[in-house]
């Protein structure tokens, strides 16, 4: 039982919507929903189970991501996005139908040594630009041929990753005129993915998807536009809508300040209300004065700094309010992209970051 009314509101009607919209909006390949991080914030459960329908795969982060979704019932191709950590991830990997990411030496090696009970589809990343994983494109010959001749490896995906598609930046076009070049010079490969969310909107990256290209959205199935060049957030539903409650009012006169630091003065007679939220549920406690909110249909702003499990928002003027009313914090109604920039950081960071207090009530 939850006492605190404080909840994340989570729409699997949401994640289907969006996800039907990224499948319209790749018009050709296959899709695979990005369930890591625990959905995105969202909870495995309820994002595999929207998604199911929709896509073509899922991808989870490391091992025990990947096991929590076969745990939700999940039973098409998952891909480990990390790889395993050590030789023994192998084994659970053929025994439960995984596919890991292979980025670097050791990785190739224990699959080559592996005694697996049936041979598994690995995914090969290749470094195009990001430099974080990935094998250099000199070296991406050598271990696909290596990955082609182990009796452990049934067939392989060549991979790399964006480093800027949620921009306008001169790696975009490089590192796909990089990618397709050795796509198409490598022979030994079944399928290749080059495209997340953001890829699959800049202009610079995109391509006419083939039947055996996979793109990886993330983002884009839980309702935010990750891209700062092609503007989409009308079409999407977001899938999360983060909720608390006022739990008290207060009159301040002119000159008045409200929260640690005082860190916000009254310009005028002003009521502001205490929410049950704050840093400990997730919230970014970086959150700037006038981070937006909703209350009563109305938006409101963030007034005083955010404390671990309460924050104030100036709610002069709107009729009403009373204790227990519901203050959105971001949702439909309030784009999370804009509180994150209220809190100099990024949707990914809010979304992921909500903390295991507050509960995930699917609506």
């Amino acid at each position: 039982m939850h006492y605190r009314q404080t909840r994340a509101e989570i729409s699997p009607a949401a994640i289907a919507h969006n996800a039907k919209w990224v499948r319209k909006t790749m018009a050709g390949g296959k899709l695979l929903g990005v369930v890591k991080a625990d959905g995105y914030g969202n909870g495995v459960e309820p994002a595999v189970k929207a998604l199911e329908p929709h896509v073509d795969g899922m991808a989870a982060g490391f091992m025990e991501e990947a096991l929590a979704v076969r745990e939700c019932g999940y039973k098409g191709p998952l891909v480990i996005l990390e790889g395993c950590f050590s030789s023994s991830e192998l084994a659970i990997c053929a025994e439960n139908n995984l596919s890991p990411v292979v980025h670097c030496e050791q990785q190739l090696l224990d699959i080559e040594a592996g005694a697996l009970s049936k041979p598994l589809w690995v995914w090969l990343k290749v470094d195009t630009g990001m430099h974080r994983l990935g094998w250099s494109e000199e070296q991406a010959l050598q271990a696909l041929q290596r990955l082609n001749a182990s009796n452990n490896v049934a067939g392989v995906t060549l991979m790399s990753h964006l480093a800027n598609a949620d921009a306008n930046h001169r790696l975009n076009a490089e590192q796909k005129q990089q990618f397709c070049q050795l796509s198409e010079a490598l022979n030994g490969y079944q399928a290749r993915s080059f495209h997340n969310s953001a890829g699959l909107l800049n202009p610079d990256t995109k391509w006419s998807l083939q039947e055996n290209d996979w793109a990886r959205a993330g983002l884009l199935l839980y309702g935010v536009n990750p891209s700062n060049v092609t503007e989409v957030q009308s079409a999407l539903k977001p899938s999360m809508r983060l909720v608390a409650p006022v739990i008290a009012l207060h009159q301040l006169e002119k000159g008045e300040s409200v929260g640690y630091g005082s860190a916000w003065s009254a310009e005028r007679p002003t009521v502001i209300a205490t929410v049950a939220m704050g840093y400990a549920d997730g919230y970014p406690r970086q959150a700037k004065n006038g981070t937006p909110a909703m209350i009563r249909g109305k938006r409101v702003t963030l007034a005083g700094r955010v404390s671990m499990d309460m924050l104030t928002i100036d709610v002069t003027g709107i009729e009403g309010v009373q204790l227990g009313d519901d203050v959105e914090l971001w949702g439909p109604n309030v784009d999370v992209r804009q509180v994150a920039a209220c809190a100099d950081t990024i949707s990914w960071h809010l979304l992921t970051g909500v903390s295991g207090r507050v509960p995930r009530v699917v609506v």
